[in-house]
C-alpha cells in the first residue's frame, strides 16, 4: 500500500515541479507616445536613482520634461519614430522557446518581462507564471550583455512581485539566474564574424585593412553608482574579447560607449562619437559602428547611432560609415541562448523543490566572540 500512496504523490508532485519558466527580461520601449512621461518616471526609479543625485519629487515633472524631448526627437527628428524592440524581443522568445522546447517539450514555457512597459511588467507576467502552475523560474535578462547593473533591476522588480501579497509558504520552489554573457566564447566569435562579413561586403574592396575603423559599441556605464557594481569591468572584458579576435587584421579598433550623457554624473569614455574620431584621426577611411553590448536593437542602437553618424559627416564627408544591427533574432544566437539556459533548466528540474515559509521570522543570531581565538581557525 504505501508504495502505491507514494508513486500517486509522485504523480500529483511531478506536474508542478517538473516544468521550468524561463523569465526573459527586456527593458521594453513605447510604441505610443502618450507612454513616454511613464516610461521615463520608471526608468527615473529604476535606474537614474542609482547613480544620480536626484530627490524623487523631481521624478514626476523630470519625467514629463523627459517626455518632450522624447517626442521631438521622435516624432519630427525621426518621422514618428516607433522602436522596433518590443517586436524583436517577441521573435527572440518565440525562438528561443522554439529550442528549448525541442528538448523539452512543454515542460519548459519562456515568458518575456519588460522593466518599464506594461502590460508586460515583471509583476504582470509573474502572476500569470503562477496561475499557470509553475513552480520554478529561470530569471533571464537579454537586452543588456552587461548586465550586473541592468539585471540588478530585473532582480529588484522580481523581488518586489516576489514579495507582494505573500504569507506563509511561498509559491516559488525553485529559482536560477543568468548574469550575463559578455564571455561566452560562441557569442564573442559571432560579434567578430558579423563584422568579417559586414567588411567584406560592403568596404574591403574600397579599404587597406588598415583604414577600416572598427567601434565596438557597449552600453554605457556610469562610474559611481552608489556602490553598485555597475558593468563596467563585465563591458571592458566583452570588448577586449572581440577585439583579440580582430586586431591582427584590422588594426583600427576603438570601444564606444553609448552614455546616457546624464549632468553630474562620469560616464564611461570614450563614448561611440569620441572614438570615431580619434580613428578618423589615426586615418580611417571607413567607420563600422557594432553594437556588441546590447542584443535587442532599441532607440540607442538606432537613433543615438544615427545621431553620431551625422554629426560625423557633416565634419568628414569623406568617410564611409556602417552602422551595423545589433544580433537580435539571429537563429544563430537565439541557439546559444537556449544552450546557455540547458545546465540551469536542467538543474531546476531535478533538484528537491525548496520550501520557504516567508510567515517565519528568522531570530537575530548574536554572535559568541569568544570563539574567535585564533587557534580555532581551521581553513
Amino acid at each position: 500500500m504505501v508504495a502505491i500512496s507514494d508513486q500517486q504523490q509522485l504523480a500529483a508532485t511531478h506536474n508542478h515541479s517538473d516544468r521550468v519558466a524561463v523569465l526573459l527580461m527586456g527593458y521594453g520601449e513605447v510604441e505610443s507616445y502618450e507612454d513616454f512621461a511613464n516610461y521615463n518616471e520608471q526608468a527615473l526609479n529604476l535606474l537614474t536613482a542609482k547613480f544620480a543625485p536626484v530627490p524623487t519629487w523631481v521624478y514626476p515633472p523630470l519625467a514629463k520634461l523627459l517626455a518632450l524631448f522624447d517626442l521631438h526627437e521622435w516624432q519630427h527628428q525621426h518621422n514618428h519614430f516607433i522602436s522596433p524592440h518590443n517586436h524583436i524581443f517577441e521573435h527572440q522568445r518565440q525562438e528561443i522557446e522554439r529550442n528549448l522546447q525541442a528538448k523539452w517539450g512543454n515542460r519548459v514555457e519562456v515568458f518575456k518581462a519588460f522593466n518599464f512597459c506594461a502590460p508586460f511588467l515583471p509583476a504582470q507576467v509573474l502572476t500569470e507564471i503562477r496561475e499557470r502552475g509553475f513552480e520554478k523560474i529561470l530569471i533571464y535578462p537579454l537586452l543588456v550583455v552587461d548586465s550586473i547593473f541592468t539585471s540588478g533591476i530585473a532582480i529588484e522588480q522580481v523581488n518586489k512581485a516576489l514579495a507582494q501579497g505573500q504569507t506563509g509558504e511561498h509559491w516559488v520552489k525553485g529559482l536560477r539566474y543568468i548574469p550575463s554573457f559578455y564571455n561566452q566564447p560562441a557569442y564573442i566569435e559571432l560579434m567578430a564574424r558579423l563584422v568579417e562579413e559586414k567588411i567584406a561586403a560592403e568596404v574591403a574592396s574600397s579599404c587597406l585593412p588598415s583604414q577600416i575603423g572598427i567601434i565596438l559599441m557597449n552600453h554605457g556605464c556610469p562610474h559611481e553608482a552608489k556602490g553598485f557594481t555597475s558593468g563596467i569591468d563585465e563591458s571592458q572584458a566583452l570588448y577586449e574579447l572581440v577585439r583579440e579576435k580582430l586586431i591582427y587584421r584590422y588594426p583600427l579598433i576603438s570601444v564606444g560607449w553609448l552614455n546616457h550623457q546624464t549632468p553630474l554624473i562620469k560616464w564611461t569614455q570614450p563614448n561611440a562619437e569620441l572614438a570615431a574620431k580619434n580613428l578618423i584621426e589615426l586615418g580611417a577611411k571607413a567607420l563600422i559602428f557594432m553594437p556588441i553590448g546590447f542584443a535587442t536593437e532599441n532607440h540607442e542602437t538606432l537613433l543615438d547611432v544615427e545621431h553620431i553618424i551625422e554629426a560625423l559627416r557633416r565634419k568628414h564627408d569623406q568617410v564611409n560609415y556602417v552602422q551595423m544591427a545589433c544580433v537580435n533574432d539571429n537563429p544563430e544566437f537565439c541557439q546559444m541562448v537556449a544552450d546557455w539556459a540547458e545546465e540551469h533548466i536542467e538543474a531546476l528540474l531535478s533538484q528537491e523543490a525548496l520550501s520557504v515559509n516567508t510567515s517565519v521570522t528568522i531570530p537575530h543570531i548574536h554572535s559568541d566572540h569568544h570563539h574567535h581565538h585564533g587557534h580555532h581557525h581551521h581553513h
